[in-house]
């Protein structure tokens, strides 16, 4: 387990250094679109500002790839969560600035670093210390409420705990952390995943690792097509990587080995054209004609899949299973987080995890209908897969 900002003493008029996720959307004036990520850190910022700390957020806002590109300014972002708080948060230009700004900044008041991946020292593989130790400057502790960033090594993710002490994680963090483990290490059961997504090659470390754990693995959206043309079935033009045939061959055994529910569509709708305005049918999973594609789970599937959901205990999704962003291709997926909702609503633990669940989840139900959705979708995927986030092992133990 690791300290949070929960076991930190005193810390009025402490300067907190802390590291959020609001990497957020903007729309052509600049506006934020999407505050989810700002929402999220708000119990962090909340419980600071309570106990009088001064808060100093560093963040980052796309790929400026270390260059000051001012396309990628989180100045917006600092005026949005102005209105949002209904207080000034000061916006720092330069880290070079920062030590006078913030010598003016009351307890419990706000101020927001420009976008920290203008700095190349930020992302770089070295092990040189020495941005990090100009930043430590700007705290008395370090705290990392960036779930969405803890897979990366970077400076203000990860070697920044090394030389700022106390290095504690920030509650979004905390709560990730937590509800993702129990879901992995500690499950009630039924435990049932679902793995979705194009590709068995992005996921084979998350179905390796979910095998040794879970009593039912649903395998759904483009990467079952490779599963299908494995086993001789006929897919069409459907999505398939040819060089990862003996591995979904290799995740089938293992999977019936340890006793494992491999649930697999049994039929999927099919399309001509990938719009959705050619012809749009159903078939057998193994029968797709040829210029055919697969596009989303299939009726007696759909219903396959909630049968397992609903009388699961615990469940972990990660990745669609179908082309949900097509209207005429997402009711596979709208089925699936249905029945999870229902699961969760008769007392199920039930974890969205990864960057297009999230998004299908957002689309058709409410975050509140599940017992987490989670931040991070590259990092949730690492997670899930059993690595280590450098930015979870960085802080303090407890």
């Amino acid at each position: 387990m690791k300290k949070s900002i929960k076991d930190l003493g005193d810390i009025k008029g402490k300067k907190a250094l802390v590291r959020v996720d609001i990497n957020v959307p903007l729309d052509e004036n600049k506006n934020v679109s999407d505050d989810t990520r700002i929402q999220a850190i708000l119990p962090t910022l909340n419980f600071l500002k309570e106990k009088g700390a001064k808060i100093i957020l560093m963040a980052h806002l796309g790929r400026p790839k270390g260059e000051k590109n001012m396309e990628f300014t989180l100045a917006p972002v600092a005026k949005y969560m102005s209105k949002l708080l209904g207080e000034e948060v000061m916006f720092i230009p330069d880290v070079e600035d920062a030590p006078k700004m913030i010598e003016n900044l009351k307890d419990g008041q706000i101020a927001l670093l420009e976008n920290i991946r203008f700095y190349k020292a930020e992302e770089a593989k070295d092990d040189d210390m020495t941005f990090a130790n100009q930043l430590a400057k700007l705290g008395d502790f370090y705290v990392n409420d960036a779930f969405g960033a803890a897979h990366r090594n970077h400076t203000s993710t990860a070697k920044l705990a090394k030389v700022l002490k106390p290095a504690v994680s920030g509650l979004l963090m905390e709560k990730e952390i937590r509800c993702l483990s129990q879901a992995l290490d500690n499950p009630e059961r039924p435990f049932t995943a679902v793995v979705g997504g194009a590709k068995v090659s992005s996921k084979i470390g998350v179905l390796e690792n979910l095998i040794d754990k879970v009593d039912n693995l649903i395998i759904g959206g483009g990467m079952a097509y490779t599963f299908v043309k494995a086993n001789g079935g006929k897919i069409g033009n459907s999505i398939c990587e040819d060089d990862q045939l003996d591995v979904a061959k290799a995740i089938e055994k293992k999977a019936a080995e340890k006793g494992v529910k491999l649930v697999m569509a049994t039929d999927v709708l099919v399309t001509d054209d990938f719009s959705g305005n050619g012809t749009n049918k159903f078939v057998k999973i193994d029968e797709i004609p040829d210029g055919f594609e697969g596009v989303d789970a299939g009726l007696e599937s759909r219903k396959a899949f909630a049968d397992v959901l609903k009388s699961s205990k615990t469940i972990l999704m990660n990745g669609p299973v179908g082309a949900f962003e097509n209207p005429k291709f997402a009711e596979g997926t709208k089925a699936v987080l249905e029945a999870i909702v229902e699961a969760t609503k008769n007392g199920a633990v039930s974890v969205i995890g990864g960057g297009d669940s999230v998004s299908a989840a957002k689309k058709f139900c409410k975050a509140d209908d599940f017992t987490h959705v989670s931040t991070g979708g590259g990092a949730s995927l690492e997670f899930i897969e059993g690595k280590v986030l450098p930015g979870v092992a960085a802080l303090d133990d407890k």
